[in-house]
């Protein structure tokens, strides 16, 4: 391998890519439109659910139970109805996504030591939502049935009682539980997985199609040369893609970020490398520009997106896809984004990921050098 041939070859794809603007613009604008696009739209929050609530037993007891929920973020009272049917109708046209309907035997039933029975009406078809619904609906009256209880006792007794066992909560790396803190550092990998593959994929393509590959066969370029070549051309415009994504994700989406900005450009630029390579590949197997663009989305949109596990847990996926899994280079490189942005830690813990990304990007350079050695047929 000669130094020579790999920056003639580098210059030549780098000289294309600048007197081709509309291909220099897509490839830098399109990562910045997919991140605000994906990090404002794509959002797991649930908050602020429209609630609608029947008091039928308008007592204080009944008001206070209400202002639990009025209190909380989770949950954003939209009015009070006089009929149990309001809400199914409010139900049935979007108009609410939880009913709260209190019996008029509320009070009752707690003063005189019984169970109070208070129905919830959930719109379950969006189950995320209504999951998520539940498990908050289930923590609001867990907490109020131990107020009760403890007050109760109190009565009672005219001692205070303590509770039993008080759990000490503390949530790590992401104490807000805002979604955006671990899903835009995943967009990321699938941003470069795309824009990667993309970059290269029409490539050697094109060579094919202007009938200008035979020529590059026949000079003592070799493969290795070739493919080198083209991926340094274009991994300069993947850089500024990584710099300008981060930036965005830290100032605009205000991500935070813990960890090494060296160990998180090694990380990007292994990831970035096996993306080029993965292009070039599909683009030497196709022959058609066509054909390399629909095979490029197929091998870099959709395992990053959906097998990487930075919306989807890897661990809810039946057991043939979880092992799928360990095949999509993306799943390595959002493990590595999350431990850098999120939780500051170092190499030490993310070894074995940043192994298998060099080893994919070797593996995907030699299996595309092979495929460059065969002639024309």
């Amino acid at each position: 391998m000669k130094a020579r041939r790999l920056a003639a070859v580098a210059r030549k794809e780098f000289l294309h890519i600048l007197r081709d603007p509309r291909s220099l613009l897509m490839a830098l604008g399109v990562p910045f439109v997919q991140l605000l696009l994906f990090g404002y739209a794509l959002t797991l929050d649930v908050d602020r659910i429209p609630t609608l609530i029947y008091d039928a037993d308008q007592t204080p007891q009944s008001r206070e139970l209400i202002a639990r929920f009025d209190g909380s973020r989770f949950f954003r009272i939209d009015g009070f109805v006089d009929d149990r049917d309001v809400i199914q109708e409010a139900l049935d046209r979007e108009g609410a996504l939880l009913g709260i309907v209190i019996p008029e035997d509320y009070s009752e039933q707690l003063l005189s030591g019984g169970t109070a029975d208070v129905q919830f009406l959930i719109n379950g078809s969006d189950s995320n939502t209504a999951s998520i619904s539940l498990g908050y609906i289930e923590s609001i009256m867990t907490t109020e049935t131990l107020r009760l209880r403890a007050a109760e006792q109190d009565r009672r007794t005219g001692l205070e009682v303590p509770p039993p066992v008080e759990p000490r909560l503390r949530v790590l790396y992401n104490s807000e539980l805002k979604s955006r803190n671990y899903i835009v550092p995943g967009l990321i990998a699938v941003i470069l997985m795309i824009i990667g593959s993309l970059l290269t994929s029409m490539t050697i393509a094109r060579e094919w199609e202007m009938g200008t590959m035979e020529q590059v066969l026949s000079t003592p370029l070799r493969p290795s040369e070739l493919a080198l070549g083209k991926m340094l051309a274009y991994s300069a415009i993947g850089v500024a893609d990584v710099v300008f994504i981060v930036i965005t994700a830290i100032f605009v989406f205000d991500i935070p970020f813990r960890g090494s900005v060296w160990l998180l450009a090694a990380g990007s630029g292994l990831f970035l490398i096996g993306a080029l390579f993965t292009g070039i590949l599909v683009s030497a197997i196709t022959r058609s520009q066509l054909l390399a663009y629909q095979a490029s989305m197929l091998v870099s949109f959709l395992p990053a997106f959906l097998l990487s596990g930075f919306v989807f847990a890897i661990e809810a996926m039946p057991r043939p896809i979880q092992i799928f899994t360990h095949i999509v280079p993306a799943r390595y490189f959002v493990v590595i984004l999350k431990g850098v942005f999120l939780k500051g830690v170092g190499l030490g813990v993310l070894f074995q990921e940043f192994l298998f990304l060099l080893l994919y990007a070797l593996l995907v350079f030699a299996v595309t050098v092979r495929k460059l050695r065969q002639k024309v047929a």
